[in-house]
């Protein structure tokens, strides 16, 4: 998000301003903030499912730190990559059906360490 400001002084010289988006807890370009990154690898991601009304299943993903990391977009993804509906409520990110079984390479590939997904 970078934003290239021009003002016209005089009638030949111009000056341009160069602003770069800050990260606002480590103080770094948001290119270089790694908060987010080590928000992932300090914490325990816990991957269950529960049986629903009619038989259904919903996979339910506990233990994603809300503060430090965009559960919106990650809800996003996982929706996207599975083909799947989900919702997020309640600290828990839901998702319709049972993804045991794929879900532990799709947080590797979003940045998850392997070692703090426990999959019941």
């Amino acid at each position: 998000m970078r934003e290239l400001e021009r003002e016209t002084v005089g009638f030949y010289s111009r000056k341009e301003v160069l602003r770069i988006a800050i990260c606002a807890k480590c103080g770094l370009p948001k290119e270089l903030c790694v908060c987010e990154t080590i928000a992932k690898e300090a914490q325990k991601v816990r991957v269950y499912v529960i049986q629903r009304r009619f038989g259904k299943y919903m996979t339910i993903i506990k233990g994603i730190d809300t503060a430090k990391i965009d559960v919106r977009e990650l809800l996003k993804k996982l929706k996207s990559k599975l083909a799947c509906g989900g919702t997020y409520k309640n600290e828990e990110i839901e998702l319709q059906g049972d993804h045991r079984s794929r879900i532990r390479s799709i947080l590797v590939g979003e940045g998850f360490p392997e070692s703090i997904i426990e999959i019941d």
